[in-house]
């Protein structure tokens, strides 16, 4: 898999798709372990490390395509059916196999009631902590599709981490030190409850911090037009730092957030322009790869470039669009004939090219010959 990408900086911080934070809802399955739940019955500490991953199962999708893995992650796995289903189905396993192992004499008894009810709070805590960044879930699929987040959280969080993974190790150091001098083995249980009061308090923290950003955005008005909707979404470590998006009549406008300062400037944007609608940009969007990502996307932003053989449609979420260079980790292009047939169409991930689907590009396209000049070009963006 690609490795990941670091660059801390307020709106540059970069992680392959492929790079998921399975490692926070780890931590979080220790946490609710070594907090009380280990006591409760055998293997609780095993159910709810790998309760709090199962879910994200639906990352084998992403070896059978960029655009098969945007339709199916945070998909039935991330619902409340489906965490349920999972949780019942890890139960049965480890019951079904922890009735053979030889048990331990300090250990607790198996208690299948007990044994279902962690792996339940097991993959309910990925659903959790899924809904808290800007990727979102959909809770209630196969019964609706629509995708529900609380916007708070960046994908891998170092501040999170750091916190959780100091009041882990510190308690986790202090027993190796003290079974080492021969003294009495300080409690596990505070560092994991330190972790979780954490987990809990930043939430609280940047909720507030995200609403405030949320209204200094509503109260403006933006090149004279009053706001449709509005969006701010998270930047790494700092929990202050967000990345408006404003979609007016006419426009999207991209900003940064302070939500400590006293307000935003409004006047200083980057501006993606909407357009009037197109039979190109009609029939782009009605390939499978366009309509996967615009099910998916919140503020989806189109651009079509008329070439020589036909045209060439861009999709991009500005909800991940960079205020430096405008571009989202997210990106499909589609390429249309003279006729309006798709001839190729591909999704980018993070910033990773991905093979195209359908047709090859033309020999002169692959040898980078110019599709015609500048005047010829029509630029538009989804209305």
């Amino acid at each position: 898999m690609p490795r990941c990408e670091f660059r801390f900086s307020s709106f540059d911080f970069r992680i392959s798709s492929s790079c998921v934070d399975n490692l926070t809802h780890t931590l979080t399955g220790l946490a609710l372990s070594q907090a009380g739940l280990n006591r409760k019955t055998r293997f609780a500490t095993l159910a709810l490390v790998i309760g709090a991953n199962l879910p994200d199962v639906d990352l084998l999708t992403r070896f059978v395509g960029p655009a098969t893995y945007l339709k199916h992650h945070r998909g039935i796995t991330h619902s409340i059916l489906g965490v349920t289903v999972l949780a019942a189905l890890l139960a049965g396993i480890v019951y079904y196999f922890g009735r053979r192992a030889a048990p331990k004499r300090s250990a607790p008894p198996l208690d299948g009631r007990w044994l279902l009810g962690i792996c339940l709070i097991a993959t309910s805590s990925n659903l959790l902590l899924d809904f808290t960044n800007a990727y979102g879930v959909r809770p209630f699929l196969p019964f609706s599709g629509r995708w529900y987040a609380w916007d708070i959280m960046y994908i891998l969080d170092p501040l999170l981490l750091t916190l959780m993974a100091v009041g882990l190790g510190l308690s986790l150091l202090l027993q190796l030190i003290s079974e080492e001098v021969g003294a009495r083995r300080p409690a596990f249980r505070g560092g994991a409850i330190f972790s979780l009061c954490v987990l809990v308090l930043l939430w609280g923290i940047r909720d507030l911090a995200h609403r405030r950003a949320l209204g200094m955005l509503d109260a403006h008005t933006y090149a004279g037009e009053d706001p449709r909707r509005v969006g701010a979404f998270p930047a790494p470590a700092n929990p202050f730092q967000w990345t408006g998006v404003v979609e007016t009549d006419s426009a999207y406008h991209v900003l940064p957030v302070n939500a400590a300062a006293d307000d935003v400037d409004a006047e200083r944007t980057r501006v993606f322009r909407k357009a009037e609608s197109t039979p190109a940009l009609e029939a782009a969007m009605k390939t499978r790869t366009a309509s996967i990502f615009l099910d998916f996307a919140r503020f989806p932003w189109a651009q079509v470039l008329e070439t020589e053989d036909g045209f060439r449609v861009t999709f991009q979420d500005l909800r991940y669009a960079s205020l430096e260079s405008g571009r989202s980790r997210f990106l499909v292009e589609v390429d249309l004939d003279k006729d309006l047939r798709a001839r190729s169409e591909s999704l980018t991930l993070s910033g990773e090219p991905q093979q195209r689907d359908v047709q090859p590009r033309s020999e002169e396209e692959e040898r980078g010959i110019p599709a015609g000049d500048a005047s010829a070009r029509r630029r538009a963006s989804l209305r």
